[in-house]
């Protein structure tokens, strides 16, 4: 068995819902985050604190939070994209927020309203904030190997982008492919060269499979030593405000992977592959991931990896 091991951030109910057309009721979200938490998984990515007429399907997030079970063991995240956002999740339980700046100011505009300048001056202010009031602050840097209205992104503009973000101590820095186009061997070469700059602050890699390289990018980033990898139960979600960028990298094929490599995790596919189909039933769709369909290989009960 390896030693290698991964946590598993869970983001369906938040970066996987909120690209999804239908509205699922606070009650769906609560069962939801409950069925992931008894998979095993322990952190979650459980609501996002924007504007509603912008991410209509994060609407309830302060009613859904209050809802939540605690757990001394669990910590749910909440993404915010300014202060205002802050100054919401500071009137709930959450336990963490987290914070995204884009790779361009063209995207970074569409996203938050800003240039990149303006989005790390708040994130500084926003971690600053955050930790007074006794959350744990983590950011990530979006659209790392790509954007979808400048192009190509230079290795070096990350690297000096993740230099001035972890200037406010973030608890982890996170590397985001939000548009699915890195090929495993970017992947290795830009958290190489940011590991560089950002010694030993832990790594969390964020993944799309937009153009089928998802899991090859997971398995390069698990190499790369990082600590934290998101998924999406299902493989549901994505984006919505960059074209085309459906397609979180699956949980549940994720799960699979790392389970045959000897990678632990905690976590039990089983389970997961049966919130996958419960999900199917909330949504009255299909799933993109795999493994409910095409089941554990070899079958019998492998409950945890």
């Amino acid at each position: 068995m390896s030693s290698k091991k991964i946590t598993l951030v869970e983001v369906g109910p938040r970066d996987g819902l909120q690209s999804e057309p239908e509205i699922l009721p606070t009650d769906s979200k609560v069962e939801f985050i409950n069925k992931a938490i008894d998979a095993g998984i322990r952190r979650l990515e459980v609501a996002s604190f924007v504007h509603p007429k912008r991410v209509p399907q994060m609407a309830d997030a302060e009613a859904l939070i209050e809802r939540l079970a605690d757990h001394d063991d669990v910590s749910y995240v909440g993404l915010i994209m300014n202060e205002r956002g802050l100054d919401r999740a500071l009137e709930t339980k959450i336990d963490e927020i987290g914070m995204v700046v884009l790779s361009t100011d063209t995207y970074n505009r569409k996203n938050q309203g800003v240039d990149i300048d303006e989005s790390v001056r708040v994130w500084g202010e926003i971690a600053k904030r955050a930790q007074q009031n006794g959350l744990r602050a983590n950011v990530m840097i979006s659209s790392a190997f790509g954007c979808p209205y400048e192009g190509e992104v230079k290795v070096e503009r990350i690297v000096e982008l993740a230099r001035r973000v972890v200037d406010a101590s973030p608890a982890e820095l996170g590397i985001a492919d939000s548009i699915g186009v890195a090929v495993p061997n970017q992947v290795t070469e830009l958290l190489g060269r940011v590991r560089e700059v950002i010694g030993d602050l832990p790594l969390r890699c964020h993944f799309h499979n937009t153009r089928n390289t998802g899991l090859a990018n997971a398995q390069a980033a698990v190499e790369s030593g990082v600590t934290y990898l998101d998924a999406s139960i299902g493989g549901i979600g994505g984006c919505p405000f960059a074209p085309a960028a459906t397609g979180n990298i699956p949980t549940d094929d994720l799960l699979y992977m790392l389970d045959r490599s000897g990678v632990e995790t905690g976590v039990s596919l089983d389970k997961i592959i049966d919130i996958s189909r419960w999900l199917e039933q909330e949504l009255g769709r299909g799933v993109p991931a795999l493994l409910p369909k095409a089941g554990i290989f070899p079958s019998g009960d492998r409950e945890t990896a």
